[in-house]
């Protein structure tokens, strides 16, 4: 890359810094929240790096000390591939400063380049957290020489960059096809959600390994297992191989190929970089277009409209927004086919659990799909640089937020619904426990779409560049997920514990009014 590439890539990093905004800002409000997630961020890389202290470990105690560089690099790599491919568009293609970046007297291959490497330096942290967490725990176990650990850290640097590669160019060439559709996103739509549920799909047969085999000799194996992986996927063979066995030719071999293969890469995007963008932010009109009747809606329901429109014109939106509804649905559809007493005796080993003590947590189960994602924490800060255009309607905020939260009713509670009374019919409960369990649901809802609305206007974000940022990066989308989480988790063994004493009925009335009551609560603080 040309000179002008560094200073390119200071001056994006610049202009998204925290520690800039935290040293420039006088705002002391702003300044708390990048302190506070600041700390929030720490504590979760020192969790990380726990897990993975911890896991190291255990490989160390049966001798398996030699998979842990294998580990190291297919772990980095897989994190590296999805956060990438789930930000290629939005940091590489259709981001909001193209036009002002391509103005500038830089090559289309340079302004591509830079922004990969910005996806590359804004997620390193992850990476350095699992590699020095190996780090430690091989050197614990295998003590090998001390230049081992310095090259240990200096392939990690390289180690993501040939997923995050690969990730990028399968995101280019989805952006290619669907450049060619007047709905740009429905082809990253689909595909982006077909990966997810492959990765489900793998994840339930690693568990099912899990169950039917021994822990101690699946970690026994583990050694044969990482090396067939290795064998498979070169670049985490020639870290294992360079650290592990001191091969200066894998280590060669790492870099050599990451950085040519970067170039390869980044030629063939800047050939129709500028096209593809173009097309993403341009919008034909229909040739059949004509002029009739307009169907007059509500204030609320145009408001829902909007809300609907931009969740689905993004794909980073729609993909964090309506995943959980769509497992919602297969996991109903999966419970009508399958014997919920067989499933349970094979999941739970034997133990005494029937599905009469899991029917109070039914709804928790389904709110854990849908609930862990309200559109009213990202839709306040979505607004962006046009939350003028907002604030010169005449509406209220009052109405703003009504017509917002509406929207989140309307994604959830559909699904909320169908899941929980598939579950209900498959496990052949009475009515009344079916009406109950339908409106804890609607409360579960109700609570989700206020919390979220609290959240978001509280910590509403306007100076974002890309959605990434308030998507998955925001503090209100922190601020939901956490308590709601981890409430959660708590509340379903407990609702499960008390259904082996209490009355099923009871303890879903209670969680009805519990929810109820904070839903109102949250309602009067969000439209304050």
């Amino acid at each position: 890359m040309k000179s002008n590439s560094p200073a390119l890539l200071h001056a994006l990093l610049l202009s998204t810094s925290q520690w800039n905004t935290y040293k420039h800002c006088k705002d002391k409000k702003k300044k708390g929240r990048i302190v506070g997630g600041t700390v929030g961020m720490s504590v979760l890389f020192i969790m990380l790096m726990a897990y993975c202290i911890l896991m190291c470990i255990g490989f160390g105690m049966i001798g398996a000390e030699s998979a842990i560089p294998g580990i190291n690099a297919l772990t980095i790599s897989l994190l590296a591939f999805f956060f990438t491919f789930f930000k290629t568009n939005g940091y590489l293609f259709n981001f909001k400063e193209y036009d002002m970046l391509m103005a500038l007297p830089l090559k289309a291959k340079t302004v591509a380049g830079c922004k990969f490497l910005y996806m590359y330096v804004k997620t390193l942290s992850w990476y350095l957290s699992i590699t020095l967490a190996m780090m430690i725990g091989y050197g614990i176990y295998a003590k090998p020489a001390f230049f081992v650990y310095p090259l240990w850290v200096v392939l990690s640097l390289v180690l993501p960059i040939i997923p995050m590669l690969f990730a990028s160019f399968l995101g280019f060439l989805i952006t290619r096809i669907s450049a060619g559709f007047r709905k740009t996103n429905i082809v990253q739509v689909i595909l982006t959600f077909a990966l997810i549920v492959f990765v489900m799909f793998i994840r339930f047969m690693f568990e099912d390994m899990f169950r039917n085999d021994k822990v101690e000799e699946t970690l026994v194996n583990m050694n044969e297992t990482i090396d067939q992986a290795c064998s498979i996927y070169f670049p985490a063979n020639w870290f294992s191989k360079a650290v592990g066995s001191l091969n200066i030719l894998d280590a060669f071999l790492l870099t050599v190929v990451s950085f040519v293969l970067f170039e390869l890469l980044f030629i063939l995007v800047g050939r129709s970089y500028r096209e593809i963008n173009s097309k993403l932010k341009s919008h034909a009109a229909s040739k059949k277009a004509n002029l009739s009747g307009r169907k007059k809606k509500s204030v609320l329901n145009s408001i829902a409209f909007k809300e609907f429109k931009r969740m689905t014109g993004s794909t980073v939106y729609i993909t964090n927004a309506a995943v959980g509804e769509i497992f919602a649905v297969l996991f109903g559809i999966a419970v009508l086919f399958f014997d919920i007493d067989k499933a349970l005796t094979e999941m739970f080993q034997g133990a005494p659990i029937t599905k009469e003590m899991l029917i109070p947590a039914v709804p928790l189960i389904m709110y854990f799909f849908i609930g862990m994602v309200a559109t009213t924490a990202i839709s306040p800060s979505a607004e962006g640089k046009n939350y003028w255009i907002v604030k010169s309607l005449p509406l209220t905020d009052k109405t703003l937020y009504q017509g917002k939260m509406l929207f989140n009713m309307y994604l959830t509670v559909p699904f909320m619904l169908f899941g929980t009374l598939c579950v209900c019919i498959s496990a052949r409960v009475s009515l009344l426990t079916s009406i109950l369990s339908l409106l804890c649901g609607f409360a579960l809802c109700a609570f989700s779409t206020t919390w979220g609305c609290v959240c978001g206007r509280k910590h509403m974000r306007l100076d974002w560049e890309n959605e990434v940022e308030i998507v998955k990066q925001g503090a209100a989308v922190s601020l939901y997920l956490l308590p709601n989480m981890f409430g959660t988790m708590m509340l379903i063994p407990l609702t499960v514990f008390l259904g082996m004493r209490v009355n099923q009925n009871l303890i879903m009335a209670a969680m009805i009014l519990v929810y109820s009551l904070l839903s109102f609560i949250s309602y009067k603080k969000a439209v304050a």
